[in-house]
């Protein structure tokens, strides 16, 4: 089992609130700190008082304000990585690992390359003669039936990207997306059809196009990202009365609370 450590020792403390989005209030060693919250989703059920957390401590020389960055949170008895900049990081490991199918045989790996309408692929991979893009997606959204959905809000940024990989495909080369799933209780994949029914289709229709889809399993613990592997993805369009209930039921454990305000972004 391949593990990728965390850059930096994680502290454990306990979960209070989410404010303002970017900002985690946190127990720790008995007195109560801001970390900052990479998360720009609604983080649908993970917003509970009291829970476990961990959080890594930004070198002494930064000159950030923020002295922690929120991690993990432990939900239910499931450990979940929240820090939405990680995935990037967690595919590059497998990607350069020669692990995943159809991603392989590459000559080069390069990040962040500019392509379409002023976007950036996460990664491109070049052979001798072709090319292959690569978009990451971070995934962290478990629901009772075992489907972890993306995304938890809309996001027209994620829908463009899709676009973007089929003009690729059409173009001759070829597109994958990797979703990275921070958990280690999901069973399958599934474009959120009810969270963002625009993103939904364009992947359905992007799968039709020839783009890829793989979904890539960690589980999150306090040493590092445990890789399990691969889960299927699903694309096909499917009921929403079910998972609609799913987030009803997670509609007081979600979004965020502005200083002096009520609850936003669930």
């Amino acid at each position: 089992m391949m593990l990728i450590p965390h850059r930096h020792t994680l502290l454990e403390g306990k979960f209070l609130a989410r404010y303002d989005r970017f900002i985690a209030r946190i127990v720790l060693g008995g007195i109560e700190v801001d970390a900052h919250c990479v998360n720009t989703g609604g983080m649908e059920g993970l917003i509970r008082p009291g829970s476990r957390a961990w959080v890594s401590e930004v070198p002494d020389d930064s000159p950030r304000k923020l002295r922690y960055t929120l991690e993990l949170l432990e939900i239910d008895g499931v450990t979940i990585g929240v820090n939405s900049i990680l995935p990037n990081r967690l595919a590059e490991a497998v990607l350069r690992s020669r692990q995943l199918t159809g991603l392989k045989r590459y000559r080069t790996l390069s990040p962040e390359v500019a392509y379409g309408n002023r976007s950036r692929v996460d990664f491109l991979l070049e052979g001798t003669n072709w090319r292959h893009w690569v978009e990451v997606k971070n995934c962290h959204l478990v629901y009772p039936d075992g489907g972890a959905y993306f995304p938890d809000s809309v996001s027209k940024r994620a829908t463009g990207h899709l676009d973007e990989l089929v003009e690729r495909v059409r173009a001759g080369d070829k597109a994958s997306v990797l979703f990275v799933v921070q958990r280690k209780d999901a069973q399958f994949v599934r474009p959120s059809a009810l969270h963002d029914p625009a993103f939904a289709k364009a992947a359905t229709d992007a799968r039709k196009e020839g783009v890829r889809f793989q979904a890539l399993q960690f589980d999150p613990g306090t040493r590092g990202f445990s890789y399990l592997g691969t889960i299927p993805v699903d694309t096909k369009p499917y009921p929403l009365q079910e998972i609609r209930r799913f987030r009803e039921a997670h509609a007081h454990t979600s979004g965020w609370v502005r200083r002096g305000k009520t609850r936003s972004g669930s």
